[in-house]
């Protein structure tokens, strides 16, 4: 189990203590945002208020106590008084109030945030086990009846907001416990925004229409990204098109074990940079994916370090963005697989033309 596994990198004295709600709920299997996790050598406590003690004791196994503890820092100091607790980590992602709380709480104990919680937690997270693969594959499946579903919806006439309202609706209904993210929705030259908000502004003849989007399936999100055209393309526009598509395929190819994410990058990064667009992909190649939208490991040039290993599930997703003219993005998922990676992500990839 995940939580043995983290517990098994704590020395004598020192303790996690976990609040996050998706790192809860990777160890547990309990989704709540009202919670937190005190891991220590002999313990594992999940701790949450009377509103959550009913449905947290039908579904965690993994604890050794479930404690009704509206105050968390009262049970904190209790258990680790009792086990001699002097260093307690903590994610880096805790707010300021609350570490301060702890420490003044918490007296004769280290309160330790910074990298040492965060590197042990993300180290299991970014490999997948069998079971998260398969639920993120049915987050994708969800997904891709969406993007089938809303290419029928996607016309002139049609505004942005209305598409993006349209296509969260099918996930919701057709399986999906949420939307992986705010789905991206633009027509026109707003595709060039990476992450453009969609609005009012309505479809033309001519644009192109970018979809960016993804579900979630029992905790697990997908994530997608497609560009089409409305009623024609242009050669400008079909030309990038196929650049980006073929800097995708190139960065596809390479992912498997042991390879670098800085050379996962730089498979699709120095294509486009061949064809004369390096200065207009603007982000990363791609990212991990799992009970967040963006995990570890990171396909960027920056990422000095990184090494693909077997269970990574990680986005492929470059671009090409040309600010007041249009953009192109086509984004897949793959799971790193011992023989190389597999595609999780079934749609077509060439240019639709609706």
């Amino acid at each position: 189990m995940n939580i043995e596994k983290l517990a098994s990198t704590l020395a004598k004295g020192e303790a996690y203590l976990i609040t996050t709600a998706e790192n809860c709920f990777y160890f547990t299997g309990f989704q709540n945002g009202e919670g937190a996790l005190l891991i220590t050598p002999k313990e594992r406590v999940y701790m949450t208020d009377g509103r959550y003690i009913e449905a947290a004791n039908a579904k965690i196994t993994c604890c050794t106590d479930i404690l009704d503890a509206a105050v968390f820092t009262d049970e904190i100091e209790r258990i680790c008084s009792f086990e001699g607790i002097k260093t307690l980590f903590v994610e880096s992602r805790v707010t300021l109030g609350f570490y301060e709380k702890l420490r003044s709480s918490l007296e004769g104990i280290s309160i330790t945030g910074g990298s040492r919680l965060d590197d042990e937690i993300n180290a299991l997270r970014r490999v997948k086990s069998a079971e998260e693969a398969e639920k993120i594959r049915k987050a994708q499946a969800i997904a891709e009846k969406g993007f089938d579903f809303i290419l029928t919806r996607v016309k002139p006439g049609v505004s942005e907001i209305e598409i993006a309202r349209e296509l969260d609706y099918f996930m919701l209904t057709n399986g999906a416990q949420a939307v992986s993210f705010d789905t991206i929705a633009v027509t026109g030259a707003k595709t060039s925004m990476p992450h453009g908000v969609p609005g009012e502004e309505i479809i033309k003849r001519g644009d192109l229409f970018l979809l960016d989007f993804g579900a979630v399936y029992e905790g697990y999100h997908s994530d997608m990204t497609r560009t089409v055209a409305v009623g024609e393309a242009d050669g400008k526009k079909a030309e990038i098109y196929n650049i980006v598509l073929e800097a995708q395929k190139r960065s596809l190819d390479f992912l498997a074990p042991g390879r670098t994410c800085k050379d996962a990058d730089a498979a699709a990064r120095d294509y486009i940079k061949e064809k004369g667009f390096g200065e207009k992909f603007t982000h990363s190649t791609g990212h991990g994916v799992g009970v967040e939208i963006h995990e570890k490991p990171n396909l960027s040039s920056k990422n000095e370090k990184g090494v693909l290993e077997a269970g990574n599930v990680v986005t492929v997703e470059p671009g090409i963005y040309l600010p007041g003219e249009f953009g192109i993005r086509i984004e897949d998922m793959a799971l790193i697989t011992p023989q190389g990676s597999v595609n999780l992500t079934n749609c077509g990839k060439e240019l639709i033309v609706l």
